[in-house]
């Protein structure tokens, strides 16, 4: 079955390909499928933006696709940035700009706990729409560390290490994306023979 990832994302892209192909899926990214897709956000819910950028994909190909909306939510902040992650920093910021934003704005901040949430949304080739959410509990460390993942990993402590210390198998069998990712494979298992 061939399924197409809703995202620009090169670091969500490999994820989703590490955790499908095992499973005879055949995955692409929206580049490789030469879909040109850049919807604006506009949810209130990383689910709704989630759902967003899956339409938007599904318009132009009418096959199966995935997309995800996640993010960090900081406790002390509010649950900030939340569906705002990506952009925290302002559109052009790289992962270390926000990063250091995060940091700064704890800085001297003794409640350092936090969440990550994944929403990932999958519509069939019919367009019946499903969502999927997976949430890891975790705190944010006071400074970078590790040079695995993206995002905010390197700052994300899960245990004893960042999501940006651990091996892809390790982070996968923990993170907001591996549960989300595994309740999308256990609904597609059921629903189609797998």
């Amino acid at each position: 079955m061939e399924i197409i990832i809703a995202t620009g994302n090169a670091g969500k892209v490999r994820e989703f390909k590490r955790m499908l192909e095992p499973f005879g899926f055949t995955v692409y990214s929206q580049k490789e499928k030469g879909i040109v897709s850049n919807p604006e956000e506009t949810g209130d819910t990383f689910a709704e933006n989630a759902l967003i950028k899956a339409r938007a994909v599904w318009e132009q190909a009418r096959t199966a696709v995935i997309a995800d909306d996640s993010g960090l939510c900081v406790d002390a902040l509010d649950g900030r940035p939340g569906v705002y992650s990506a952009r925290y920093a302002g559109e052009d910021a790289t992962d270390a700009d926000r990063n250091r934003k995060l940091l700064s704005e704890l800085e001297g901040v003794n409640n350092r706990s936090a969440h990550f949430t994944c929403a990932i949304a999958y519509i069939d080739e019919a367009g019946k729409e499903r969502v999927f959410e997976g949430i890891c509990p975790g705190k944010i460390g006071f400074a970078p560390k590790g040079a695995d993942g993206f995002g905010y990993d390197p700052i994300f402590l899960c245990g004893d290490k960042t999501f940006g210390e651990m091996t892809a198998e390790e982070k996968d069998a923990v993170s907001h994306r591996g549960r989300a990712n595994r309740m999308l494979e256990n609904y597609l298992k059921q629903n189609l023979g797998r």
